[in-house]
């Protein structure tokens, strides 16, 4: 499993490839040993805490909670408009019920990410081109629009032109127009990244770096940004990390204006010859695999608090320790995953009715005994937490 941040950049690695039109483009990893090093140490130090947490007990349930916050995460920064719950729904649909382009293309995504995460389990993977036009075909198969074909790599007639980015972002980039350019920067990638792996860059560093060059070359007519992104999770996942791959589309969709930014920035700073051009962008995916596996690791720790308080409950709930309206009490009060007014808690249809034939001084007895017990938890703001929760 290579999560090590021991042995970083023992100098840079560079590629210089000819184009026929483009001109010369170089790959470099371009990034400041000096100032990545104890970041890197960090992540790796926090992957290996988050695998020594009680993950099996909540596993599949985690998967799927990255797996729908990552579709609607990188689906929203491509242009998407499906909110996070609709994009759930859409994930539950049989493939066959899925008509509206929207949900297509959240359904898309899933099956990208299902074709990465296989393929990079099988430790003899490597990234490919083909890898990169099977990704590109399942995202955007289906998908209207007017040049791009799934799988099948971008050449500009003369009188189109492709540009990236904006000026908002840091200035438009042409990218290479001309097909045979675009093939042969993608393999000459492909080998670059090979030569990293053998001398033994960590995959922390190789997956941005991936993702950066192929946003330079931006092979497609569309969805270049989410295949991007799916080929940085599946280098990282390829080297043994679970979840924060796929978890990272959330931290670029939440700092979305710099991530755009950093895109432009290490390209200028390349232009220029300066030193160490890709630290910025390294850095940034750094900090967000950090801040990633952090959040997954308390969610993790969230999860199984809720579940050691579920099995308390049914036991007191068996034991006679709590009655059936308490215990009702208790799960509706879970499930809404948040605390809520206990005036709102007295005022649901669903508590009315469980007190409907019985009197005001049950009612508070009951909500009384849960407080005594500490299975419900009532702030000085008046919010209503389950036990195994605590106010900020």
């Amino acid at each position: 499993m290579d999560i090590s941040g021991d042995k970083i950049l023992s100098g840079d690695i560079e590629k210089r490839v000819e184009t026929s039109c483009f001109g010369p483009f170089t790959f470099q990893v371009g990034v400041d040993q000096s100032e990545a090093a104890m970041l890197l140490q960090r992540v790796a130090d926090a992957q290996v805490r988050f695998l020594s947490s009680p993950l099996s007990q909540v596993a599949n349930r985690l998967e799927q909670e990255v797996l729908v916050s990552s579709i609607f995460s990188t689906n929203t920064i491509e242009g998407g408009t499906l909110t996070e719950e609709e994009t759930k729904d859409a994930l539950d649909l049989d493939p066959s019920q899925v008509q509206a382009e929207e949900q297509r293309r959240a359904v898309n995504i899933k099956h990208a990410y299902d074709i990465a995460q296989k393929s990079s389990q099988d430790p003899h993977w490597r990234l490919s081109v083909d890898f990169m036009k099977q990704i590109h075909a399942a995202i955007t198969d289906g998908i209207s629009h007017k040049y791009n074909q799934p799988g099948l790599i971008r050449s500009n007639r003369k009188n189109i032109v492709t540009h990236v980015g904006d000026t908002a972002h840091g200035g438009r980039y042409k990218p290479p127009q001309y097909g045979g350019d675009i093939e042969l920067l993608l393999n000459q990638m492909v080998i670059w990244h090979n030569e990293l792996a053998t001398a033994e860059i960590p995959a922390l560093m190789r997956a941005p770096l991936m993702h950066y060059y192929f946003e330079l070359i931006h092979p497609f007519w569309d969805g270049n940004g989410r295949v991007g992104r799916v080929l940085e999770a599946s280098v990282l996942h390829g080297a043994g990390f679970r979840y924060a791959p796929f978890a990272m589309a959330r931290y670029y969709m939440e700092q979305i204006d710099q991530y755009f930014t950093l895109f432009n920035l290490c390209r200028k700073q390349a232009d220029k010859k300066m030193a160490y051009p890709n630290t910025p962008f390294a850095l940034f995916h750094l900090e967000g695999m950090l801040a990633g596996i952090n959040r997954l690791h308390d969610r993790v720790n969230a999860m199984v608090r809720l579940l050691l308080f579920e099995t308390r409950i049914k036991h007191l709930r068996d034991i006679k320790e709590i009655n059936l309206r308490q215990y009702a009490i208790l799960t509706q009060v879970m499930e809404r995953g948040k605390p809520l007014l206990i005036d709102e808690l007295r005022r649901a249809p669903w508590h009315e009715a469980l007190y409907a034939k019985l009197g005001d001084k049950t009612k508070q007895r009951d909500l009384s005994k849960l407080r005594e017990q500490e299975l419900l938890v009532v702030d000085e703001k008046s919010l209503v937490w389950p036990g195994y929760m605590r106010s900020k």
